[in-house]
């Protein structure tokens, strides 16, 4: 039934394994798989991974860094293999204990562990466990509640409609009855109004005492003329005030001022396009993006995040001072705090419990998704348990330290993309490289285009804009708009006569896809460096049009797909991406189909420390996030810092 069962140290040195009767293939795929995708990327919160056709289970033994991995076909329904993963790895350790305590690879690869015996007792007792226990008892019918009912109780009669009528009756003459009884009970009733007159004269919950020099009060201040306390009452609504027209500081007082139809905003008539574009602004900054990517910073962060943890360390020695010298006096206090931090047991999920909950709470604050923020937490705790604490350091610490490092390893995908380098390939082979940017509405995929147009320009390179996007009124102007301003920026008389921004658009209506392909097709036979995509907004719901980016994609092959998301997103982030991602896989023609290669984060600018977005995004998709734009200048554009991205979302 059961594939394989292997058991290795994270250092990668197999201790045992196990290969089915009739399996021929090897394991170390699936395995390698395990690890690069789930262990090395801080997945590990779920304990399972499908890889093609069969399901991995595993299990991480942190006291001794072992991981077990059993691997199954993915067809079959396997009730045991939790259960038998956990006796595996108690008699494993139990056996080899010593041998295990021993640090060091050599140790580890001169000891022999012989676990086949052990192994295949373990794995009947649990195949025979999972047949002993038989399907659910069928009940009989007596033991139904359909056998309570009777069959007369089934049957209507007429019999029954006259029995209504008489329980009409009944129920006139039981009303009848009870308006006689309720003048008895307006007595009673009497009674008791002036104990409500009391209540409504605001004298509920006082003494009589209270009562009595109250009212002497109240006969003071009318035999002297006082002013009687009135009766609080609610204030008036106020109307609403009418909505005054806006003076803008600079609009003047005309109309006049406001008319551009016969001039330019530099006051001079309506010209030539490339004059329009001329004026350059005073904080654009000319050849200051050559070469790779500043990174995002957050110089306080790191800072802020060292004296939240120190803070939050002492809080945690005040708190185990405090208990240990109310159990004990002088000395015993003493140790009672040193007992408290020095690491003498190993960490329980108990333990961890409450520092997780306020992490998770502080991840789901900073905008990280709620799902994945718990995941994250999972995974730390996963990776924690059993794990015997450092000396003098506190369980928040621990987790705190843990969780950083998870967060840094998550924003480090396994894959790094470097534009830069895959261009002058692409030029080697004389094709141009394609970007294809895609998103839903709003985002900033044409600015953010342009941006990294400019960067392009910047290290030498020329660029063709293929304007896709033939659904949005004024998308194609808006990249014209663009293609007019770069060009003015770098004047074609530096380049040798030659503009290095041409737009390629064949107006509103057509299919994208071939728009691509003939904007592709001219870029190859002009030679240009790069083509970039412009694609439609669309929402992740909408089916058509996430068919027509899946057929734009698959039909041009790009040599790289961003997503273009912004930083303002929660929750939805997880959502937009998933859909995006398993539009491109359903509407694919192939069986390895083009998904999201890298993420374009925009509007970073806005969110001061709450960079949550960008957790959320590379930790569904597994990609790294390649630009973030933080302005409105084609000099605001960054790469990733995830150290300092991390440290803002650490910080309290």
């Amino acid at each position: 039934m059961l594939d394989f069962f292997t058991i290795f140290s994270k250092g990668g040195i197999v201790l045992w394994c196990f290969q089915g009767a009739g399996v021929t293939e090897s394991f170390t795929g699936p395995v390698n798989a395990l690890i690069r995708s789930v262990i090395l990327q801080e997945r590990s919160g779920n304990n399972s991974f499908t890889h093609e056709a069969l399901s991995l289970k595993y299990k991480l033994d942190n006291e001794f860094e072992l991981i077990f991995v059993v691997g199954f076909q993915k067809i079959l329904t396997l009730t045991y293999v939790d259960k038998f993963i956990d006796d595996v790895q108690l008699h494993f350790r139990d056996r080899y204990k010593n041998e295990l305590e021993q640090k060091g690879a050599l140790k580890l690869l001169s000891n022999n562990f012989e676990f086949g015996d052990d192994f295949k007792r373990l794995l009947r007792e649990a195949e025979e466990s999972s047949k002993a226990r038989s399907p659910g008892h069928m009940r009989s019918f007596k033991e139904s509640e359909k056998s309570q009912k009777t069959v007369k109780s089934m049957i209507e009669t007429k019999g029954g409609d006259k029995g209504k009528e008489q329980g009409g009756k009944k129920n006139k003459n039981t009303k009848k009855e009870a308006s006689a009884v309720e003048p008895v009970k307006s007595d009673q009733g009497k009674a008791s109004s002036t104990s409500q007159k009391m209540v409504e004269n605001g004298n509920q919950g006082l003494t009589p005492e209270e009562i009595i020099q109250k009212k002497r009060e109240e006969f003071f201040r009318k035999r002297t003329g006082g002013p009687a306390e009135k009766p609080t009452k609610s204030p008036k609504p106020q109307k609403p005030r009418e909505k005054q027209m806006r003076v803008w500081d600079m609009g003047g007082n005309s109309t006049k001022n406001l008319d551009y139809s016969e001039r330019n905003g530099d006051g001079s008539p309506n010209g030539g396009d490339q004059n329009q574009e001329a004026h350059v602004d005073p904080g654009m900054q000319l050849n200051s993006m050559k070469g790779d990517l500043q990174s995002v910073d957050y110089e306080s962060s790191e800072e802020d995040g060292e004296e939240m943890e120190e803070e939050e360390e002492r809080v945690v020695v005040s708190e185990t001072s405090k208990t240990s010298s109310k159990k004990s006096g002088g000395f015993g206090g003493m140790f009672g705090m040193l007992k408290g931090l020095v690491g003498s047991k190993s960490l329980t999920r108990e333990d961890m419990e409450p520092v997780l909950e306020k992490m998770k709470d502080h991840l789901i604050a900073k905008n990280v998704a709620a799902d994945i923020a718990s995941q994250l937490c999972d995974s730390v705790a996963k990776k924690l348990e059993g794990k015997v604490m450092g000396t003098f350091t506190t369980v928040a610490s621990t987790v705190k330290q843990a969780l950083q490092d998870s967060l840094v390893q998550i924003l480090q995908p396994k894959r790094r993309v470097d534009i830069l380098r895959d261009v002058m390939e692409a030029q080697s082979q004389r094709r141009p490289f394609v970007i294809t940017f895609c998103g839903v509405n709003g985002v900033g995929k044409s600015t953010n285009l342009a941006k990294i147009s400019f960067w392009l320009i910047e290290n030498g390179f020329t660029v063709l804009i293929a304007a896709c996007d033939t659904f949005r009124a004024g998308a194609v102007e808006q990249l014209r708009t663009h293609q007019r301003r770069l060009n003015s920026l770098h004047p074609p008389e530096q380049h040798g006569g030659r503009p290095v921004v041409q737009l390629y658009e064949k107006g509103y209506g057509k299919d994208a896809a071939g728009i691509a392909m003939e904007a592709i097709a001219y870029a190859r036979n002009q030679a240009f460096d790069v083509v970039l995509v412009d694609t439609a907004g669309r929402m992740q719901d909408n089916a058509p049009l996430m068919t027509a980016l899946a057929k734009l994609i698959a039909v041009n092959m790009p040599d790289l797909v961003l997503f273009v998301g912004e930083a303002l997103v929660g929750n939805e982030a997880v959502d937009q991406l998933v859909k995006f991602n398993q539009a491109l896989a359903d509407h694919s023609m192939s069986d390895k189909p083009r998904l999201i290669d890298g993420i374009v984060l925009t509007k970073f600018d806005t969110i001061d420390d709450k960079v949550g977005a960008a957790i959320s995004m590379t930790y569904i998709t597994g990609q790294p996030i390649v630009f973030v734009g933080t302005g409105q200048t084609y000099n605001d554009l960054r790469s990733l810092n995830a150290r300092a991205v991390v440290g803002a979302l650490m910080k309290a």
